[in-house]
């Protein structure tokens, strides 16, 4: 089923696939270009700063820049002051950005980079169309001046493709252009996805310019990018005679004293997904104690009870400490004959008994944020050599990691990269990824493989993050983030 995602491809395969499309489909690389425009166009006039009036479009000697020229002739009109700033002569630019140059209406201000001394009004837009993905080394001098210029100007700046001075595919080895928005073209570059060019990338949009997904995923290097349109095949569906033994039955095992809000998140979110009958196992001296969120969360008696087998899932590790009895957690791991969820003090316990690991069913999810992942797997240098690491751990342990954060990282275990696009910076709250475990291990307990439960779980958990925050913004919770589960499953068409 992946093959229905957007393939994410390396920076140098760009330019091979633009022309095996071109000789695909018949199209000149002009007609790309034009296309490239229009549909970056057809975005800015969505937006709400798209009826300003100056806008500054900075172009390089290539198709990037080419790119820009295009930008400029269709966003040219009588209420818009359009500025080229063209940063070479013409003979030194490509065959295409000559042709477009030349297409040019004599209202667009034309200025050379030399010549260039007007300042730039707060009130304008800046369009980066500079550089593309082939840049593989740092700026020249005169590059590096203007691109520290503009990061330090006022006025809403977007990035055509990739913001000039990012590499494709690597962390960025020197300045960069700062955007307030990224028009990509056709599919994300893996570089946009890292969380240390979140200043560069800003708003990251995916911009449909006409190439085939069957183009792109001739250069597919098992690297993949989640969207909402794919969400739908990896759905079971229900009918009318479906009972809730049928929806499964979820066990979640945590909740240590001052932690029991973990757990108790978790399994609020397990039956807002859509779970038959979710049971609490909290690891504290009374259980029957307990207080539940909400009256439909069962309680399981003393941890030395537990019968796993009759659960459809199990989830471990929300609140749940570190200070418990191996051997008991060695007793549950063993018990289980199917794949589990493990979060929070679960991975840590992971991290500090290494050998917990040999006794992990096949198959099953890991679910570390930063730190986590950090203590599970070891330290990286940045985010491309972390995403390596993970990959690394899940086809070794044949398990699933989900590295969470913007753009969550689900790594399977045989060797695929799958990048969600959904969520937001408002999710970073506290118990946002109890939310998830208790939506993973839902979906596992209604039968859905542990593939496709880590991609529904990811996905519709950033789906209900953006959700709630359309009201909450920076005051959401994660209980919020519970509520607008239901709507996730009304906004993908999904009954």
């Amino acid at each position: 089923m992946t093959n229905m995602m957007l393939p994410i491809i390396a920076g140098k395969d760009v330019k091979q696939l633009d022309e095996s499309y071109i000789q695909f489909s018949g199209i000149s690389s002009i007609d790309l270009m034009e296309n490239a425009g229009r549909s970056f166009v057809t975005w800015y006039e969505k937006q709400s700063f798209s009826s300003r009036k100056h806008i500054y479009v900075f172009v390089g000697p290539g198709n990037n820049g080419g790119d820009g020229l295009v930008i400029a002739r269709l966003l040219q009109n009588d209420c818009r002051s359009i500025i080229l700033v063209c940063m070479e002569v013409l003979e030194k630019c490509s065959a295409d950005f000559v042709y477009n140059f030349h297409r040019l209406p004599i209202e667009v201000n034309v200025i050379g980079y030399a010549n260039w001394t007007q300042e730039i009004e707060e009130n304008s837009v800046i369009i980066d169309a500079v550089f593309g993905v082939g840049i593989n080394r740092p700026l020249a001098s005169r590059y590096m001046y203007l691109i520290q210029k503009l990061n330090h100007v006022g006025g809403v700046k977007i990035a055509v493709d990739i913001p000039s001075g990012l590499p494709a595919d690597y962390s960025k080895n020197s300045i960069a252009f700062q955007a307030d928005y990224t028009a990509t073209f056709q599919f994300p570059k893996l570089s946009l996805l890292f969380p240390e060019h979140a200043r560069e990338v800003g708003e990251l949009a995916v911009i449909d310019i006409g190439i085939s997904e069957e183009s792109v995923c001739r250069f597919s290097k098992q690297r993949f990018f989640l969207r909402g349109i794919d969400i739908k095949a990896y759905h079971k569906h229900f009918h009318k005679f479906s009972h809730k033994g049928d929806f499964g039955k979820v066990l979640l095992i945590g909740g240590t004293i001052g932690k029991t809000g973990a757990i108790n998140l978790a399994g609020y979110a397990a039956l807002r997904t859509g779970s038959g009958l979710v049971t609490l196992a909290p690891q504290i001296s009374d259980p029957y104690q307990f207080q539940t969120i909400v009256p439909e969360l069962m309680i399981f008696g003393g941890k030395d009870d537990l019968n796993l087998r009759g659960f459809d899932s199990v989830a471990i590790g929300p609140g749940m400490g570190i200070d418990v009895d191996i051997d008991w957690f060695v007793r549950i791991l063993d018990e289980v004959d199917k794949p589990v969820v493990l979060d929070a003090d679960g991975i840590n316990l992971l991290a500090r008994y290494p050998k917990l690991l040999d006794y992990l069913p096949k198959n099953s999810i890991i679910t570390p944020h930063l730190k986590e992942f950090e203590r599970l797997v070891g330290k990286s240098k940045d985010h491309l050599e972390r995403i390596q690491m993970a990959s690394d751990f899940a086809i070794h342990h044949q398990v699933i990691i989900i590295l969470k954060g913007a753009h969550t990282l689900i790594a399977m275990p045989d060797g695929r990269q799958i990048f969600n696009s959904s969520g937001n910076q408002y999710m970073a709250t506290a118990g946002s990824g109890d939310v998830l475990t208790g939506m993973i291990a839902s979906f596992l307990g209604q039968s859905y493989t542990p593939e496709n439960a880590a991609i529904c779980g990811v996905y519709h958990h950033g789906l209900a993050g953006e959700i709630a925050s359309q009201t909450k913004y920076r005051g959401m919770i994660a209980s919020d983030i519970i509520n607008a589960i239901p709507k996730t499953f009304v906004q993908l068409d999904i009954i």
